[in-house]
């Protein structure tokens, strides 16, 4: 799509009311998502990331420029929309918690996954009540209860805009701690990124790197580099 627009300004929340959100505006005009919405950020540092997006366009808008936009239409298309579907996909990743599945051998590859890991079951214990179980093999671990449902209490209280980016994290990782531990600021995206690969990153130093593997590995470490951006900007 060929450029549109010159001007983009963020449209404060006091002006004219925007239910208490900030506004895109092209030339003057409100943003709408592809549902049709308007493109109303809860922070100002989201609105002003999306507005900088919009402003670095050339000639011909590329989408795949504009991540957090992206994950913007998301949140206000598909997810409040679909709130309690996405907040059942996001608790099954607790359900079936990367962190819970611990290899037999070989000892060191299981050495590191329990230095690594039983912190963060330790973290989730202590944090929001939810003790998960782990254990050897790759066999479904049935998990306690009450610890799915501290979890998903866990997932509800957040809004749209953090439920968009916590999805992306826990669909990366592989694992709802993890998830919420990023998206709490217990881990940085490169520790929850690390974290989630460590079966990968040591069968790499045992065989070497797969240039594919690596490649894809770049573009998810992209991805919840973003999510993380988006979640902090969108409560400033």
């Amino acid at each position: 799509m060929k450029r549109f627009y010159k001007e983009v300004i963020v449209k404060k929340p006091d002006d004219e009311g925007n239910g208490g959100r900030f506004r895109i505006l092209l030339d003057g005009k409100p943003v709408r998502t592809p549902g049709g919405n308007f493109l109303a950020i809860p922070g100002r540092a989201l609105a002003e990331r999306i507005a900088s997006e919009w402003r670095d366009q050339k000639d011909e808008i590329e989408a795949v420029s504009m991540p957090m936009l992206r994950m913007a239409n998301i949140a206000l298309d598909g997810i409040s929309a679909n709130r309690q579907a996405v907040v059942d996909a996001i608790t099954r990743f607790g359900e079936h918690d990367l962190i819970c599945y611990r290899a037999e051998q070989p000892l060191e590859l299981a050495a590191l996954q329990e230095q690594s890991w039983s912190p963060m079951l330790d973290w989730a214990a202590a944090a929001h009540g939810a003790r998960l179980a782990a254990g050897a093999g790759l066999v479904h671990i049935p998990q306690p209860p009450e610890a799915l449902i501290a979890l998903r209490r866990s997932v509800e209280e957040r809004d749209d805009f953090a439920l968009a980016a916590l999805h992306v994290m826990a669909s990366v990782t592989g694992s709802l701690v993890l998830a919420l531990a990023l998206a709490e600021g217990e881990l940085s995206p490169a520790q929850a990124f690390q974290m989630s690969r460590i079966d990968e990153d040591y069968q790499a130093g045992k065989w070497g790197i797969d240039a594919q593997a690596e490649a894809r590995a770049r573009v998810l470490a992209r991805e919840i580099d973003m999510a993380s951006v988006f979640i902090a900007a969108s409560r400033h």
